[in-house]
């Protein structure tokens, strides 16, 4: 085996002493945790519970395009993984409020942390997004360019 390569495809160990890999296969912790708390709707619970306890219905309103069944099976899912508590209310109608656990407040610090790298990045961002896209038009102008010249000359052999 050569230095560098992993024992196995979906190797959740090093493959050298600075790189490491995580596990790609569906059954690996370490990417289900990452794929459920980096999806769309659990960041923005989370930021939103980071604030202040809430019920339902007051973070679907403030959670702009989520739906019912979304919410809820989002708010299960940060429940099971301990990010989440949820307080059922002996009241009429049943009152159910949604907080961070201790351990959701800090993941909630490192998501602040994400979005103030992002926001302090956001111009060289911005500048490498339109520099790759000018230039990934130009090559394709190119190619277009190329592809035109090369039809022509076939056209002249054609016609001889």
């Amino acid at each position: 085996m050569e230095d560098g390569t992993s024992r196995s495809l979906g190797y959740c160990g090093d493959t050298d002493s600075e790189a490491r890999q995580w596990d790609t296969r569906a059954d690996c912790e370490v990417r289900q945790i990452l794929d459920r708390i980096a999806d769309k709707w659990s960041l923005l619970v989370i930021a939103l519970l980071d604030q202040c306890p809430m019920r339902f219905t007051e973070l679907r309103r403030e959670v702009d395009g989520i739906s019912q069944r979304m919410l809820s099976k989002t708010l299960r899912c940060l429940e099971r993984d301990g990010l989440v508590s949820r307080t059922v209310h002996a009241t009429v109608p049943p009152r159910v409020d949604y907080a961070l656990t201790p351990m959701g407040q800090t993941l909630h610090a490192t998501i602040r942390a994400l979005v103030t790298w992002t926001e302090e990045h956001r111009q060289q961002i911005a500048e490498a997004r339109d520099a790759y896209d000018r230039r990934i038009a130009a090559e394709k102008e190119a190619a277009a360019q190329e592809a035109a010249e090369r039809d022509e000359i076939a056209r002249r052999v054609l016609a001889r």
